[in-house]
């Protein structure tokens, strides 16, 4: 959640539950399991959430959640007291092989690569100048089994923006990945983005960016403005929002 750690303590627990109450909506209305409900494949990062679901339900983390999450955190912003912080979200998603007791992988930590990465902040950066409240960063393995595998019924490879995430303080961590920012389309995410060589092509530029099997890692970051992130378990997908992990991961900034 940004600026999460600046939050007078008082309210830290209040924002916190109010983020647990959206996610478990947004999942449920997803067809997926409430996040508190899964154990220790949930896991509570403070700011955030790492959350490990089966590979069959990779797709669902694309496509309707982020969408769902959008939403209801644009309804969160209309209805919360003045005094509250806004919520928004980096996310990010990722697929790959975890040991299935403890659930932990390689794809874990590079699901919360993705979410803390500078283009997943940027990325977040355009969804705030456009009045949106979610960015999310999909992995290419990830976007294979899903978008481009047509999985994803309102989403296309139109609604993203190919980039390379990067972490320089991780080792130079970096991976090909693709931006989706609800309702922002990729040219206007490309503004945002430093140190990129190449322009939107013409498709990305024109459409209405609007959303209509291993187990799944998803990281959820909440940026108050509030990240938050998650991670994912077994061959998995991992989906990442903020700087948490739920795989589906989140975090708050």
């Amino acid at each position: 959640m940004k600026n999460y750690s600046q939050l007078p303590e008082a309210k830290m627990a209040v924002v916190r539950s109010d983020l647990d109450d959206v996610l478990a909506t947004v999942f449920i209305e997803s067809d997926l399991p409430d996040p508190r409900s899964l154990g220790n494949a949930y896991k509570d990062t403070g700011d955030g959430a790492i959350i490990v679901l089966p590979a069959r339900q990779v797709a669902r983390l694309v496509d309707p959640l982020l969408g769902h999450l959008n939403d209801a955190l644009g309804r969160y912003h209309r209805m919360r007291l003045a005094s509250a912080p806004a919520i928004r979200l980096r996310a990010s998603v990722h697929v790959g092989p975890l040991t299935p007791d403890d659930h932990r992988g390689d794809a874990i930590n590079e699901a919360c690569r993705l979410v803390d990465s500078q283009e997943a902040r940027q990325a977040l950066a355009a969804a705030i100048a456009n009045s949106s409240f979610l960015a999310a960063v999909i992995s290419e393995a990830a976007f294979r089994r899903t978008v481009s595998a047509g999985r994803t019924p309102s989403l296309d490879k139109r609604h993203f923006l190919k980039a390379t995430a990067r972490v320089l303080s991780k080792g130079g961590f970096e991976q090909p990945c693709r931006i989706f920012v609800p309702h922002v389309t990729p040219a206007e995410i490309s503004l945002h983005l430093t140190g990129r060589k190449e322009e939107a092509s013409p498709s990305q530029q024109t459409f209405d960016a609007q959303p209509s099997e291993n187990g799944p890692t998803a990281a959820l970051k909440p940026q108050s403005v509030v990240k938050q992130k998650a991670k994912a378990k077994g061959r998995a997908r991992v989906v990442q929002v903020g700087g948490n992990q739920i795989t589906n991961k989140g975090e708050r900034s």
